[in-house]
């Protein structure tokens, strides 16, 4: 049986001519990694500020743990985490000063020295946040989430501008609070971290989610899990390459063609009829289908960063 910890449903919120959330519905279950990808300005933030309670939807509802986060806010937020995208401190603050502050603000918390050695902050304690770069105020911020001890946590654009050291370390930490039985809800534009994070996401765009499912399963809706790339020679018969065994789509701008595949041996037909056909192999590739691909699918276009 599921245990659903947050339900969104008819999610609306407009700011002026721009509808940022258009009738948004999921449901995230306890323990799992939920992912909201999409470009910048499709919604991801207006969404997870409604679901919290920072922001108020024109229509629509959210529960969190049962709670309403209008209504409740105050005991909600004893058990959530918020890592928000664009966060501030006084510039004289010093990190653990913050540290303990924050602490303060929870009947229950974990020991924030400890959750600064995992963020490889230790050696900041005592500098002001105005000294420390970009990607250790990040890390600072999740600290800051996670001191509350929080069952559910909800990260926004967690690794938006940091290193891909950086980056890999901050994934690490997301399957270690997973691991721990703790929900994370997280939004990104970075469809790989979605892929290697996440067991389902809501691809939202234009404040619509445009599909749901766990990223394999998305991927496979498209039609298997690789892709061929290949250039022809004017006049190539493309149509023919829908006839054969395996192959799930075709496109295909005139010069260049992409070709999805769900069983290996259509490679091999593919191959054969290029090679029949005159076409050079020197530039034939494979690759995996990628949630990247599954955007284009759905919307059109391509992901806007």
């Amino acid at each position: 049986m599921t245990d659903t910890v947050v339900r969104a449903v008819d999610l609306r919120k407009r700011y002026g001519e721009v509808t940022a959330a258009d009738g948004i519905t999921f449901s995230v279950e306890r323990g799992e990694i939920f992912g909201i990808v999409g470009p910048n300005g499709a919604g991801k933030t207006t969404t997870m500020d409604c679901i919290v309670g920072m922001r108020k939807p024109d229509s629509g509802g959210a529960t969190v743990l049962g709670m309403d986060p209008r209504r409740e806010g105050m005991r909600l937020r004893q058990k959530l985490g918020i890592q928000q995208q664009e966060s501030e401190l006084p510039d004289r603050i010093r990190v653990r000063e913050a540290m303990e502050l924050f602490s303060s603000f929870y009947e229950k918390t974990l020991d924030w020295r400890g959750l600064l050695d995992e963020l490889r902050l230790t050696e900041k304690s005592g500098s002001f946040f105005s000294e420390l770069s970009g990607g250790q105020k990040k890390r600072l911020f999740v600290a800051l989430a996670l001191v509350g001890d929080p069952e559910i946590v909800f990260l926004d654009e967690l690794t938006s501008g940091l290193d891909p050291q950086a980056r890999r370390s901050i994934w690490d930490l997301v399957r270690k609070l997973r691991d721990e039985g703790r929900t994370v809800v997280l939004s990104t534009h970075y469809m790989d971290e979605v892929e290697r994070l996440c067991d389902r996401v809501a691809i939202i765009d234009r404040g619509r989610i445009v599909a749901l499912d766990a990223p394999r399963g998305l991927t496979a809706a498209l039609g298997g899990d690789l892709k061929v790339r290949f250039d022809v020679v004017p006049g190539f018969p493309v149509d023919l390459l829908e006839r054969i065994d395996g192959v799930d789509r075709v496109t295909s701008d005139g010069v260049s063609v992409t070709v999805g595949v769900s069983r290996s041996r259509a490679i091999v037909d593919i191959v054969n009829l290029l090679d029949g056909n005159g076409c050079s192999l020197d530039g034939f590739r494979t690759e995996r289908v990628t949630l990247e691909d599954v955007f284009l699918a759905v919307t059109g276009r391509e992901v806007r960063s």
